[in-house]
């Protein structure tokens, strides 16, 4: 099936799930073809060197100003008016607009701020972001780090359950009285990983109830009114061996049943190799799309145009029921639209 032979409606949802991630602002050209076809959202993301720095480049910081990045979202917004421009802009670790928003502590700093201080600083960056035509921040960081684990050192918060909820909430509460969606990640909370999951195949393994008493700032996030919930990269074997928990129908339906979520559910990046587990991308995104996901991170390109022929594909011969993708694109739309607009449970 060609994309753009397929029934209209039913293709611009398959694009409109989509959260295409560019390492660069230079992405219009990449981007413009989605958008054309009905994706409304995505990410301005960073290098792999500027990953694994937890910081941006030199060069980067040099090259871009406040009028560079606000002209480029511009650029992008001539194609789509309701786009959702997303960045990582976490409490601590990799903060995408680090030389054009302040940053909510150095970090250390962080533990020794009451609510009111948090919260107001987070208004005060997230308002920055805003001008800059940024409206969701895939933040903040809520694991309960309790071993090794590669992938979060530097990023994740090092305190109690509580602690983190705390910070958490108050972060959630002044960034989206900006007008910016907080992401909370990476549920339900990855305490230890032998492998960066973003590198290797690998698995969380952190028994069922101490699973669930770390992800008490899960909990704390949604009380908070948190806009979306990222699932993380990685099986959860105690919850399902086989699925990377941001593509696990047993992990979205915890979400959405035991913890109440009603908000967006954002796949992490659906390119690692602890997600795709050596299957082709466009199948894991099906499995994520019918395990609930509403929105895909995945690595921006024209090979995004062969996902959605396989999501198109799925849905005509019943392995993803028509009303799922539909949903999903709606709540998306919903967002899109009107990103100030959410209720104190999250649901659009």
């Amino acid at each position: 099936m060609n994309p753009s032979a397929a029934s209209g409606d039913l293709a611009r949802d398959a694009f409109a799930v989509l959260l295409p991630a560019f390492a660069t602002l230079d992405c219009h050209d990449a981007a413009l073809p989605l958008m054309e076809r009905g994706c409304t959202s995505v990410l301005i993301g960073e290098t792999r060197a500027e990953y694994l720095a937890r910081r941006m480049s030199a060069e980067r910081l040099a090259a871009e100003t406040e009028e560079v990045f606000s002209g480029a979202i511009a650029h992008l917004r001539e194609a789509s008016p309701d786009l959702i421009v997303a960045v990582d802009q976490e409490p601590i670790g990799i903060r995408r607009l680090q030389g054009l928003a302040p940053f909510l502590a150095e970090d250390e700093e962080i533990y020794s701020l009451d609510d009111a201080t948090i919260e107001r600083r987070a208004l005060e960056m997230a308002s920055v972001a805003r001008r800059l035509g940024v409206t969701m921040f895939l933040a903040p960081i809520l694991d309960v780090v309790t071993g090794r684990n590669d992938w979060l050192s530097g990023r994740a918060l090092d305190a109690s359950p509580e602690e983190i909820g705390r910070i958490g909430a108050a972060y959630i509460s002044g960034v989206q009285a900006a007008g910016i969606a907080a992401v909370a990640k990476h549920f339900p909370g990855f305490s230890e990983l032998a492998r960066d999951p973003a590198m290797y195949d690998v698995a969380l393994d952190t028994p069922r109830e101490t699973l669930i008493a770390n992800a008490l700032p899960f909990r704390t996030a949604i009380s908070a009114g948190v806009a979306g919930i990222m699932p993380g990269p990685a099986p959860v074997a105690a919850l399902d061996p086989d699925d990377a928990a941001c593509t696990s129908r047993a992990v979205i339906d915890l979400l959405r049943g035991e913890f109440a979520f009603g908000g967006l559910v954002v796949t992490d990046d659906l390119d690692a190799p602890a997600t795709l587990r050596d299957r082709p991308l466009a199948e894991v995104a099906v499995t994520a799309l019918a395990a609930g996901a509403d929105l895909l991170l995945v690595v921006g390109g024209d090979h995004l145009h062969e996902v959605v022929d396989s999501i198109l594909e799925a849905v005509a011969d019943g392995r993803l029921p028509e009303d799922r993708l539909r949903d999903a694109a709606r709540r998306v739309r919903a967002f899109a639209a009107a990103p100030r607009a959410v209720s104190r449970n999250g649901k659009y």
